[in-house]
């Protein structure tokens, strides 16, 4: 059974935005699928965020596909650096890899732990054997250079979903049709 698991951003939870359409979606396909809830802001750090991770590390294994969004996606690159096994697949929408455009800079500072060691993307690639960088070219907090950053950093390219913002709620992304399709490409190959 191919296990897919779904990563929440800062501030978020597993009911939000597009995560319950997609996890229903998958397991309509048969697959099993993971949405866990991680601290947030409240605890916000990502040893805590690992230690939340590492109940289901165990089902990992190199048919596991990866997706997160925004701090998730920025998680997903620190767990992948961290562990010692391959996964297939990841999608990252919204990643990055240095502070995300946050006037009020409370982002930053709980996001800070996430990012500020820097990333091994040598590691990070040898752990995974296809990675997608998805961004929207008006997205408020992640902007399409900082995705291209964490593209240029993994040696992929970005896809562009135009007009998308954060894919979000608040973008209209209850459902996000366009992700789905790419891991089905992936479920397949």
């Amino acid at each position: 059974m191919q296990k897919i698991f779904i990563i929440h951003g800062a501030y978020g939870n597993p009911q939000e935005n597009w995560f319950p359409w997609l996890k229903d979606s998958l397991e309509r396909l048969g697959c099993k699928v993971f949405v866990p809830a991680f601290p947030t802001p409240k605890g916000q750090t990502l040893d805590n965020w690992l230690a939340v991770f590492k109940e289901i590390e165990g089902e990992l294994d190199e048919h596991s596909i990866l997706v997160g969004h925004s701090l998730g996606a920025t998680f997903i690159l620190d767990l992948l650096q961290t562990i010692d096994k391959e996964v297939k697949s990841v999608f990252l929408v919204s990643a990055f890899i240095t502070p995300a455009n946050d006037p009020n800079n409370e982002l930053t500072e709980i996001n800070r732990t996430f990012y500020e060691n820097g990333f091994d993307f040598d590691k990070i690639k040898k752990n995974v054997g296809d990675i997608h960088v998805i961004n929207s070219d008006n997205d408020p907090y992640v902007g399409l250079d900082m995705a291209e950053n964490v593209a240029t950093s993994l040696d992929v390219k970005v896809t562009l979903i135009r007009g998308a913002g954060h894919f979000n709620k608040a973008a209209g992304f209850t459902q996000f049709p366009q992700l789905l399709d790419m891991i089905k490409r992936s479920l397949e190959s």
